[in-house]
This record gives structure tokens, sequence and C-alpha cells, in this order.
């Protein structure tokens, strides 16, 4: 009998160690370069309130103003509205980011999640960048929350910091509304985050992030995944600077009308956790200290 299972593990090591060489070697051949940030002729520009074309700045140009919110948007006529007009009606009340309102800017295809954001990220004006979902399920005034992380991060290395929003609080309550099944992929992806990416951060997938300007040049100029998990490789990059990261409990509420279907969404984001990984494990992406944007 001990020999059969002596055997038998040695089989199963070696089926383990199989499959780990075919999906680093699947991984490498696979990999792609950083998404050159190629702007359509329609994406350079934004129409100003005069109904006139504007050009786009770029985050290599000094900042203007004391904030920017990104919004990534596809097919939210129905939940945005209601986010905007709770973001605008606070940040008009805080006079010291006053506003000169909304730019839009229309993509001329589908970039993904990340890749919006990423676009809107290489767009704006402000010292800090926020990364706010357009459903408005964390309310607009936990951006003091954030804003107190950061601060207490200080002093910013190179001026980079950054505060993650999180619901890792609301973990327990949430549960008792799920099934069992949905459970158990939740669980599943907070494992591989933290056993292939990211060390120390509990909710890596709220959208509700506050950046330094410095700090979002660095992690989005060396951005690859541009869906869902691109929430992971920005902090994975974060930790490999060194940037300092704080995660801050904010309100959360359910709010209908979510993307993402729930298993097919979370088998992609665990194919991309473990690319991620062994991308970076097996030197097909790279991350340089002095990578600038281009």
């Amino acid at each position: 009998m001990a020999p059969l299972l002596l055997q038998l593990a040695v089989l199963g090591a070696a089926l383990a160690a199989a499959a780990l060489i075919l999906i680093s070697f699947v991984a490498f051949i696979t990999a792609t370069e950083i998404p050159h940030l190629h702007r359509h002729e329609e994406e350079k520009f934004f129409l100003n309130a005069r109904g006139q074309r504007e050009a786009l700045p770029s985050i290599q140009d000094s900042p203007t103003k004391q904030l920017s919110v990104v919004v990534p948007s596809y097919n939210e006529e129905k939940r945005l509205p209601v986010m905007m007009d709770e973001a605008l009606g606070y940040l008009e009340d805080r006079q010291k980011y006053g506003s000169d309102k909304v730019r839009v800017i229309t993509l001329v295809k589908n970039r993904g999640k990340g890749g919006a954001i990423r676009m809107g990220v290489f767009s704006s004006r402000g010292k800090k960048i926020l990364m706010a979902d357009a459903d408005g399920a964390t309310k607009f005034p936990d951006i003091e929350k954030l804003e107190k992380g950061l601060n207490d991060l200080q002093p910013w290395p190179d001026q980079m910091a950054i505060a993650c929003g999180s619901r890792a609080h609301l973990e327990k309550e949430s549960i008792a509304q799920r099934s069992y099944f949905r459970t158990l992929l939740m669980y599943g992806f907070h494992f591989l985050v933290w056993f292939l990416c990211v060390k120390g951060i509990r909710d890596t997938q709220c959208g509700f992030k506050l950046l330094t300007r410095e700090a979002a040049s660095r992690t989005f100029s060396s951005l690859h995944i541009e869906r869902w998990a691109f929430d992971v490789e920005l902090l994975y990059i974060a930790q490999f600077f060194k940037i300092p990261i704080a995660e801050i409990a904010v309100n959360w509420t359910e709010i209908e009308g979510s993307k993402l279907v729930p298993f097919w969404s979370w088998l992609q984001m665990g194919k991309d956790l473990l690319f991620i990984r062994f991308r970076y494990l097996t030197g097909a992406w790279r991350l340089e200290q002095t990578r600038k944007v281009n």
C-alpha cells in the first residue's frame, strides 16, 4: 500500500510541475508588450462648454487642478446620472476643488475598464487622481477618508502614494447575502490575489482609489491588463516600486446593473492573475525603475 501511495504522490507532483511549466510557457509566448496608448484622432479632443473641440492635456503636463476624477462608463445611462449628480454636488460644495465640470472622452473602441481608466488618467489635470465607478456604490464624501489615508502616508517617496477604498469590513455581511458558490469563488479569488500577486491588501477590486499624480503616472505607464483584473496588476506594480499604499474602509452599497457575470468573470480574472504572476516571473513582462510614459 505504501509504495502505491508514494507512486501516486510522485505522479501528482510530476503532473503539478508539468502544469506549471505549461502555464508558464503559454503565459510567456502569449505575452504582449504594454498596450501602446494609441489615440484615434477623435480621442485627442473633448467638446468644451461652447461645443468646440479642445485638445486634451497629458499627465506629463504640470497639474492645473487639485483633483481629477476618472469614471469609466459603458452602457451606464441609468446609473451614471445619479452618481454624477452626487459627485458634482459634493465637489462644488468643496470650494477648494471647484470644477469646470465634466470632460467626456469618447473612445473609438472598447478598451476594457482598465484601458478606459488608463486613457482618463493620462488625460488628467489634477495633483491627485480619483478612480470611481459609474454605479455610485461608494458614496462620494468618502473621498475625505481616502485623503486622510493618503496624508497619513507622508512623507511620500518621489511624491508617490495610493489610498485604496476597501469593502473588507463588510465581508461577513456580504457572505450572509451570497450563495455558497459565489462565496467560494470570492475566497478563491482572494487567495489567488494574495498567493500570486498582492500581499497586505484585502480588497483589491474596490473601484474607489485615490492616487497622487506621480503614482498614477508610474503605475499606469507600466500596466498591461486592461480588463477587470487591472486593479491587481496596478497594485502589484505599486508594491514593486515600493509605493506606499493605505487600505481605507469605505461605505458601499450593492447597486443593480453590474456588468460582471459571476462565474465567467471570476474565471477570466483567475486566468489573468496566473498570467500576471507567470509573465513577470518568466521575464515576459518587466518593470523598470526609470520607465516613463510614452
